[in-house]
């Protein structure tokens, strides 16, 4: 299950794997990572003894940073939306339970921007879309010439007992590997907190999976929680990992139990560690990908530290039309699974892409913040076969671009003998066109919306809360992996912007982030001394 290092251990990694802190990738090889908090005190199993004497074998997606375009060659920038989280959450993981900076390939900005809910505005009673959209101009914090455009979308709200009859089918990874504090048991207190959610219309199928896949729980109502409780308290770590035939299990039962109209949703709780039968990730992702096409989506609950393998998470969840979090205490499950229960579960816009086109004539060049392993082709824009990210009742989307106006000094070097747009040049009031192309659930033609952004721009400090908020997100994203394009902004410029816009904080979120930073902020500084 685990690979053993019969190496030297050095003294450093001893005194690491003694706090219960596994060294992450950026401290393989040597290399030292500050830590200024200890991990919590946990009960340890024999699993974690053994996991102290293994190599850390969590894996991330390899992210290369978006680079910057010149409008004159390359105006169009496509991508498909994206309502994933789970980068924030096991960001904050390494942070808080182990004392260390992230690994860069773990922070994805665009999710750590989502990560947050904004006060755009709903869309109207009279509007034929699911969602509205609007943006907002500002000044960059990072480029003095610089503007920052921010697009945000706002799914309608759909409450609770308005949500279609669900057909959920829970598929828990049991393995060995889960046989610790932070996976089983908060895996078993995260399905406790959907359970009291379900409604009698709802129907629940539980499938276990470890070295053999069980149904352990035959179809059964939302009204009848004991029923289903006495399964979830009775579940037990211990075994190899399969997990490629339980989720072919998995979309039988959900296939069988199919409500037509009603929601149809996989449940996959794991730490992604599938060491049995089908491994390849490709495979897997191709499987998924098939699977989604008879309309029942796949949500991916991501779990515990050490051996985790966030890359197969996420991008399952992306391939199954679902979405992923990372759960890393009983305060994240409580948003995921109680609070944004109809963002999670219902879903009011599919195969959403996103292109904008942007004006040569009043931008000279931009790059697009995060959104790295989202980006399309442009033809795939009006493609309606190529699938993309969906969005959830009440959610909100926000991306945000750098743009170099025309006339000011950017990141690239003038061209001498590029040509100026004449088609353009009327269209001056305009920076650029936001096109959305989207389906209605269970449809197959694609719907256009378009939103043009207007050659207006505040000064940051008399922004909305929100585009100063998601800024300032995005800015500390931008300083967890390296800080590239943020210039001369450093951790107390962050902290300065994500302060101003705080308030309102209904759930304590954005008071939590502020304290995120500071400890960043302090071991980004214990870093740079060692």
């Amino acid at each position: 299950m685990f690979k053993l290092k019969f190496l030297t251990v050095t003294v450093s990694t001893f005194m690491l794997a003694a706090c219960g802190q596994m060294p992450s990738q950026q401290m393989r090889m040597g290399e030292v990572t500050a830590l200024s908090m200890p991990a919590p005190a946990l009960k340890t199993t024999a699993y974690e003894h053994a996991q102290l004497l293994a190599e850390n074998t969590e894996n991330y997606q390899k992210i290369e940073t978006n680079p910057v375009h010149s409008v004159a060659q390359q105006p169009i920038s496509t991508f498909s939306i994206d309502v994933d989280t789970g980068s924030y959450s096991n960001v904050r993981r390494f942070l808080l339970q182990n004392g260390q900076l992230p690994p860069v390939d773990a922070v994805r900005i665009e999710e750590m921007v989502n990560y947050f809910n904004y006060d755009y505005p709903n869309p109207t009673a009279k509007s034929q879309h699911p969602f509205s959209v609007n943006t907002e101009t500002v000044d960059s914090p990072w480029q003095p010439n610089a503007k920052i455009i921010r697009i945000g979308i706002k799914a309608k709200d759909l409450q609770a007992q308005q949500l279609p009859p669900a057909n959920l089918v829970f598929l828990i990874d049991v393995s060995g590997s889960m046989d610790a504090e932070n996976k089983l048991p908060l895996v078993k207190k995260t399905l406790r907190l959907l359970t009291e959610q379900l409604r009698p219309q709802d129907q629940v199928t539980i499938i276990t999976y470890a070295s053999g896949e069980d149904l352990v729980l035959a179809p059964t109502s939302g009204a009848e929680k004991d029923k289903i409780l006495k399964v979830i308290n009775r579940l037990n770590a211990g075994g190899a990992t399969s997990g490629e035939r339980a989720i072919q299990l998995a979309y039988e039962q959900a296939q069988k139990s199919y409500i037509k109209a009603g929601i149809n949703r996989i449940l996959i709780a794991t730490d992604g560690d599938f060491n049995v039968g089908v491994t390849d990730f490709n495979t897997l992702k191709g499987m998924i990908a098939e699977k989604r096409k008879s309309g029942i989506s796949l949500t991916t609950l991501g779990f515990g530290s050490g051996n985790y393998d966030e890359q197969l998470m996420e991008q399952l969840a992306d391939a199954g039309d679902g979405n992923y979090s990372y759960i890393d205490n009983e305060r994240e499950a409580k948003k995921v699974l109680q609070r944004q229960l109809s963002s999670t579960l219902a879903t009011v816009a599919q195969d959403v892409k996103i292109q904008v086109e942007f004006n040569p004539a009043t931008v000279k060049e931009y790059r697009l913040i995060g959104y790295e392993n989202r980006l399309l082709k442009n033809e795939d824009f009006n493609n309606d076969q190529v699938d993309a990210g969906d969005i959830g009742a009440g959610h909100t989307v926000t991306a945000l671009y750098e743009i170099i106006p025309v006339g000011q000094k950017g990141w690239l070097n003038s061209s001498r003998y590029q040509a100026t747009s004449t088609a353009s040049a009327a269209l001056k009031h305009e920076y650029a066109d936001v096109n959305l192309r989207y389906k209605l659930p269970n449809q197959t033609q694609s719907i256009l919306l378009n939103s043009p952004v207007q050659v207006e721009t505040k000064p940051l400090a008399q922004a909305s809360a929100d585009t100063r908020f998601a800024i300032a997100v995005a800015a500390y994203g931008q300083q967890l992996r390296g800080g590239q394009y943020n210039a001369n902004m450093q951790w107390d410029d962050i902290l300065r912007l994500a302060k101003s816009a705080e308030k309102p904080d209904t759930f304590g979120l954005r008071e939590e982030f502020i304290d995120l930073l500071k400890i960043a902020k302090s071991l980004s500084s214990e870093q740079k001394k060692s």
